[in-house]
C-alpha cells in the first residue's frame, strides 16, 4: 500500500539547517546535529531513510550547485529540486532490492567481493587507507559499504531484466518517425579531404616547390597512392596521416581551395594550387551532397532510437508499478 506523501517538514529548511550546523561545529555530539541527523526523510518497506543519509548523498554535488547558482534563492531551489530526486532514487533502491529478494535473485558473494575490490582499485588507487578514511568521513563501516555495493549490483540486474526492447520495430513506425523528424536527417555538403602542402625552405621561393609539385603529379598520374605521397612530400602536421584532414565543409577552408576541392569527384586530385607562398594539391577521398538523407540510409538509426524509447517507457512503467505496490511514506 502506498500512503499519500506527507509534507510535514520543509526540505530546504532542514537541509540548510543541517549544512549550517555542520559548518559551525566540529562536535559530532552537537544537539542540533543529532536532532537533524536523526530526522526521518522517508520510510520505504520498513526501512528508514534519515535526513543525514540524504545529506550524505547530496554532499558531492553541493559545491557544483553553489558555483552554478546565480543567487542564494536559485541555490535553494536547486537543492530542493535535486533533494527530492535523490530521495526518490534512495527509495527506489530499497523497493527494487526487495523485489529482487521476492523474486529469488541471488548475487554470488564472490561477485560482490570482486565489485568491492574494483571500487577500491578504481576510485582510491588501490589505497585501502584512503578508502577507510572515506568510510570514516561518511560514518559507515566497510560492511555497510559492501551492502551498498550489493544493492547497486542488484538494482542494475533488476533494471536489466526489466528493460523491455524489441528486436524489430514495424516499418510503419519507422516511416512515421522519419516523416515527423526529417529535419534531423539533414546532411550538409561536406568533403573528406586529403592535402599535400608544399612550403619553401628559408628564402628559396616557389621555383623549387613547383618542381616538387610537378614530380608529385607525375607520380600520382603513374598510380601512386595519394596518402603515400602526402607522407613523402607534404610539410604540414597532417603528413603522417597521409594528408588526411577528415570531413570538412566549404567554410572550413579558404575559398580559393574550397572552389577546387568541392568540384572534385571521389578519387580525383587537383593540379597544384599556388596560394600564400605555398603549393597545395588536393584529393577528394569522398563527398556528401547537401540533402535530407533517404530513409534507407537512416533506418538503423531510427530503429535504435525507437527501441531506446520503448525500453525507457517499459522501465518507467515497471518502476512506477513497484512504487504503487510498495509501502512508502514521505516526511519531506
Amino acid at each position: 500500500m502506498k500512503l499519500t506523501r506527507t509534507l510535514t517538514l520543509s526540505l530546504i529548511a532542514i537541509l540548510t539547517s543541517l549544512a549550517t550546523a555542520s559548518a559551525q561545529t566540529n562536535n559530532p555530539q552537537d544537539p542540533a546535529l543529532i536532532r537533524l541527523g536523526n530526522g526521518v526523510a522517508a520510510v520505504a518497506e520498513g526501512q528508514i531513510i534519515t535526513v543525514e543519509q540524504l545529506r550524505q548523498e547530496l554532499n558531492p554535488i553541493i559545491p557544483r550547485l553553489r558555483v552554478e547558482a546565480k543567487s542564494q534563492q536559485e541555490f535553494n531551489e536547486r537543492i530542493d529540486e535535486i533533494s527530492k530526486e535523490v530521495l526518490q532514487n534512495m527509495i527506489d533502491r530499497i523497493i527494487i532490492v526487495k523485489a529482487a529478494e521476492e523474486k529469488g535473485i541471488l548475487i554470488p558473494d564472490s561477485y560482490i567481493d570482486q565489485e568491492y575490490d574494483e571500487v577500491i582499485a578504481r576510485d582510491f588507487g588501490g589505497d585501502r587507507g584512503r578508502f577507510i578514511k572515506y568510510l570514516q568521513n561518511r560514518g559507515i563501516t566497510a560492511r555497510d559499504y559492501k551492502k551498498e555495493v550489493y544493492e547497486r549490483v542488484v538494482v542494475n540486474v533488476m533494471r536489466s531484466e526489466n528493460r523491455r526492447s524489441q528486436s524489430e520495430i514495424s516499418p510503419e513506425r519507422i516511416e512515421d518517425f522519419y516523416v515527423r523528424n526529417k529535419i534531423k536527417f539533414y546532411q550538409s555538403e561536406s568533403l573528406h579531404l586529403r592535402q599535400i602542402i608544399l612550403t619553401p625552405m628559408a628564402d628559396e621561393g616557389l621555383v623549387p616547390l613547383r618542381q616538387t609539385a610537378k614530380q608529385v603529379i607525375s607520380e600520382l598520374d603513374s598510380g601512386a597512392d595519394f596518402g603515400d605521397m602526402a607522407r613523402k612530400y607534404s610539410q604540414d602536421q597532417m603528413s603522417r596521416r597521409g594528408g588526411d584532414w577528415g570531413w570538412i565543409e566549404r567554410q572550413d577552408i579558404r575559398k580559393e581551395l574550397s572552389e577546387v576541392a568541392f568540384n572534385l569527384e571521389p578519387g580525383q586530385y587537383s593540379q597544384p594550387i599556388e596560394l600564400s607562398n605555398a603549393i597545395f594539391i588536393l584529393y577528394a577521398e569522398d563527398n556528401r551532397k547537401e540533402m535530407i538523407q533517404p530513409i534507407s540510409a537512416v533506418r538503423d538509426i531510427i530503429e535504435n532510437v525507437l527501441i531506446g524509447e520503448l525500453a525507457r517507457d517499459a522501465q518507467e512503467k515497471w518502476l512506477q508499478d513497484l512504487r504503487n505496490t510498495s509501502y512508502i511514506r514521505y516526511y519531506l
